[in-house]
């Protein structure tokens, strides 16, 4: 069965970097367009970033964009995802998502697998 596990988050002071990494098998994933959400506690799931299943195409969020930076292995079956500059207001439970052979997706809604999450806090 399809298995996403995300793995790098952890406690970075503001202004710090993290490089979160989303492991996938059980798929073909190179035929999988990935992205990844977060979830802070009393918000709702949101879409940060996502990249198409063939060539080079991505997605950002508005709060992200220019600071966060999506990218995928396919030999490697990995997404990751590079964080800047992060604030308090990165800190959430970040989740990777995959559907087959689909566009950009933008949408929680998009997608067909999910990873578990990795907690990502960020000090002031």
């Amino acid at each position: 069965q399809v298995q996403l596990v995300e793995s790098g988050g952890g406690l970075v002071q503001a202004g710090g970097s993290l490089r979160l990494s989303c492991s996938a098998s059980g798929l073909t994933f190179s035929s999988y367009s990935m992205g990844w959400f977060r979830h802070a506690p009393g918000k709702e799931r949101e879409f940060v970033a996502a990249h198409s299943w063939s060539g080079t195409r991505t997605a950002y969020s508005d709060s992200v964009k220019g600071r966060f930076t999506i990218s995928r292995d396919n030999a490697k079956t990995t997404v990751s995802l590079q964080m800047n500059s992060l604030t308090p207001e990165d800190a959430a439970v970040y989740f990777c998502a995959a559907r087959r052979r689909s566009g950009v997706l933008t949408t929680r809604e998009s997608y067909d697998y999910w990873g578990q999450g990795t907690q990502v806090t960020v000090s002031s």
